[in-house]
């Protein structure tokens, strides 16, 4: 019997390059439907009680169109499509289901397990490009890449930026703390270690590697961070004991002068406070690659102020993050095709 294997991609996470790898990791004897999305190109939507979809986070599709597609497949591959208990219900063949991200948010993983449907994941997919990503966020703020750049293009030529008392600071005489130590906190840490900062790490729940550790890293506590940190940037999931971690008081508890990174998720930021702190010069500048609400407004007031660079998050999208995520969604479906467990079970 012909195994049949849905695809459900997008103009990022291309079907053909699932097919691809897939197709090299299980070979060709395989009946295999391809369907392209029009994300990034229009925008996600997010979980909705009234079309059956209040328990998953963020998809894209509507979902009678994805059940229509997927049919009698035993095996979707997928970065956004939603899957809600409804949608499960009328797709009984469905055995298997591939996400290519780092977590599960377009599917109702409950529903899921009670119909008996194995959910994987790629976890780390896009840890290189927003650690790479962020290195660039830095090395914008404190050499003042930014700054020289919009000059420029208003026809300013700010020769006064070589001013000792204006120009910017080197890596290797900075403190960078970063919050988070996860697939994304330590590959930047690696990275930042090579530029010869001083490194501070705040999280919780794991411990430093012996690497790290022995390069002189330090595993501290945030208020000690915020204290010692000359740069700020965020690599924390969000739950409820991180939503808002960044507001008024742990503001109050930074460096006067600290530059402020964001390339993790909008909610860790309490933008009022934030944006008062880049107003009074509390914080000197900010690099805002996530937001709480996207698109951002067009009158957000964040967009005005001179002191913020901003990217309409991006720094997970590569080329190799398209490659390896399908990679991994391959080889999860190559295991289950042979019986084998998952690598990345969710």
């Amino acid at each position: 019997m012909t195994r049949k294997i849905a695809i459900i991609g997008d103009r990022f996470m291309l079907p053909e390059v699932f097919r691809r790898e897939i197709e090299k990791a299980c070979g060709t004897a395989l009946d295999i439907r391809m369907l392209e999305q029009p994300w990034p190109d229009e925008p996600m939507e997010f979980g909705d009680a009234s079309r059956g979809l209040d328990m998953v986070r963020e998809y894209f599709g509507d979902p009678d169109e994805v059940v229509a597609f997927i049919g009698d497949a035993e095996i979707l591959v997928t970065q956004l499509a939603p899957l809600s208990d409804g949608m499960m219900k009328r797709l009984p063949d469905l055995k298997l289901v591939a996400v290519s991200r780092g977590g599960p948010v377009n599917i109702d993983m409950a529903a899921a397990r009670r119909n008996g449907i194995r959910v994987v994941n790629v976890p780390g997919r896009n840890a290189s490009a927003v650690a790479e990503f962020t290195i660039g966020a830095i090395l914008a703020e404190t050499r003042l890449i930014r700054v020289g750049h919009e000059s420029l293009r208003k026809g300013e030529w700010r020769g006064d930026l070589y001013r000792a008392d204006r120009t910017g600071r080197e890596l290797n005489e900075m403190t960078v703390g970063v919050v988070g130590y996860g697939n994304i906190g330590t590959r930047l840490v690696k990275l930042l270690r090579a530029f010869g900062c001083k490194v501070l790490v705040s999280d919780p729940y794991v411990q430093i590697s012996a690497e790290d550790r022995n390069a002189g890293v330090e595993l501290v506590a945030l208020d000690d961070l915020l204290a010692r940190a000359d740069v700020v940037t965020l690599h924390s999931r969000v739950t409820e004991e991180t939503k808002h971690i960044i507001n008024r008081e742990t503001i109050a508890k930074m460096k006067p002068g600290v530059i402020f990174v964001n390339t993790a998720r909008g909610p860790l930021v309490d933008y009022d406070a934030l944006y008062e702190a880049l107003v009074s010069g509390q914080i000197a500048s900010a690099m805002l690659e996530t937001f709480a609400v996207e698109p951002v407004p067009a009158d957000w007031p964040l967009l005005k102020l001179p002191n913020v660079t901003l990217t309409p998050h991006i720094a997970g999208a590569s080329v190799r993050t398209v490659t390896y995520a399908a990679e991994k969604a391959a080889e999860e479906v190559r295991r289950y095709l042979a019986g084998l467990p998952p690598v990345n079970p969710c």
